[in-house]
């Protein structure tokens, strides 16, 4: 549960009921990539510290998996080997389709983005050098520690010599979010907001400082891009455009979800769901931004996803809340400002700018936080009060 990014609160409860079913009486710790089991006595203590990360297709089984422990149900032994054959799970697809789908997911993006012609021809072309980079990164891991600022800085090269030398107004940006979206941390920043406000401090610090992080190397390897090409610092500006239409949003959603099937791999029937999830994402955030502004355009759409997940995943045959979640972070992240306003603000120093760009990134995690309480609030309320407020 820890490689997959589970909230630790979340990996607590499964534990303690597991533990509960099994007759057994331990305490326990978790943190985003430790977790401790220990006897209330101190004479025994179990450290698992992964070494790994979780495929997205890989936390389906894992999730079917989580779901069945707190019942007793599954054997040590049972388990063990489960774990083991969900960690050798090969990708279903080949690593030409994987490329693929990365760049169609790129082309999506940019329809959603920034619909413009030149837009969708640099996001299919650049999304194949970051897909064909992101396999790399996976396999070599000194490479993967540096993988956001690397294709930072060739994506970044590339769009503004291509825009220096043809004057086609591609050095908004936006033209570099589609292809980089992968590398926004989203998911990360949106549990450390609520294992924060659960007093998990040590765990939502630790997820904190990594995703601001991970912006930073992505704002590095612009910035340092635009040192090469000579673009000056107050030309990076995300100046947004349409040339398309205004179906071009509505389209890039299913193209982007079909990439993101393509890139992932996840189970075939889970498409149509995963489907519906990124179109209640997008349109929460359209909501958000009608109603409440373009700063705070996330809480609608982390508010409406969390509240769709939920709902789904308590229906039987339904997959699990995380599954649904997931998708929407990836596509609500790089609607607001994200590490375009991080750019902007090493460029000019705007105190405007941060202000911008931290409510930006934590209007989605308090839309998600608030989705919880509502919900949690509703199952109170309501004649099955056993019913858990999160499951899988």
């Amino acid at each position: 549960m820890a490689a997959a990014n589970y909230p630790v609160t979340m990996v607590r409860a499964v534990m303690e009921q597991t533990a509960r079913a099994y007759g057994l009486d331990h305490e326990f710790l978790a943190l985003p990539n430790y977790v401790q089991v220990g006897s209330p006595s101190g004479e025994g203590v179990y450290i698992a510290n992964p070494d790994f990360t979780v495929r997205y297709d890989q936390s389906f089984p894992l999730a079917t998996l989580v779901a069945r422990a707190p019942s007793g149900t599954v054997s040590p032994a049972e388990g063990m080997a489960e774990l083991e054959r969900i960690r050798n799970l090969d990708n279903r697809f080949p690593l030409l389709i994987t490329i693929s789908g990365y760049a169609v997911q790129s082309v999506g993006l940019a329809l959603i983005l920034q619909p413009t012609p030149w837009s969708l021809y640099g996001a299919a072309i650049l999304g194949l050098l970051v897909g064909g980079l992101s396999v790399i990164g996976r396999r070599v891991e000194a490479i993967g520690h540096m993988l956001p600022t690397i294709c930072a800085f060739l994506v970044a090269l590339i769009v503004f010599s291509f825009e220096n030398r043809y004057h086609v107004g591609t050095d908004s940006l936006r033209a570099l979010a589609a292809p980089l979206a992968t590398f926004l941390p989203g998911a990360a920043i949106t549990l450390a907001v609520i294992e924060l406000s659960t007093q998990h401090l040590v765990s939502g610090a630790s997820r904190l400082v990594a995703g601001f992080m991970q912006i930073a190397q992505l704002a590095f390897g612009i910035l340092i891009a635009a040192q090469v090409a000579g673009v000056a610092d107050t030309d990076l500006v995300t100046t947004q455009f349409n040339r398309l239409g205004p179906w071009a949003p509505v389209v890039g959603v299913l193209v982007y979800g079909i990439g993101i099937w393509l890139n992932y791999a996840p189970p075939t029937k889970f498409l149509p769901w995963m489907l519906l999830m990124l179109y209640v994402a997008y349109g929460g955030q359209w909501i958000g931004n009608a109603v409440l502004g373009s700063y705070a355009s996330g809480f609608g759409g982390g508010l409406t996803l969390i509240l769709f997940a939920l709902a789904i995943s308590h229906r039987p045959g339904t997959p699990p809340t995380m599954s649904l979640v997931v998708p929407g972070f990836w596509l609500l992240v790089p609607g607001s400002l994200g590490f375009m306003g991080v750019t902007q603000l090493l460029g000019t120093h705007s105190t405007a700018v941060f202000t911008a760009t931290l409510i930006s990134m934590m209007s989605i995690a308090v839309g998600v936080q608030t989705g919880l309480l509502l919900w949690r609030a509703a199952i109170q309320l309501t004649p099955t009060p056993d019913r858990r407020a999160l499951h899988d």
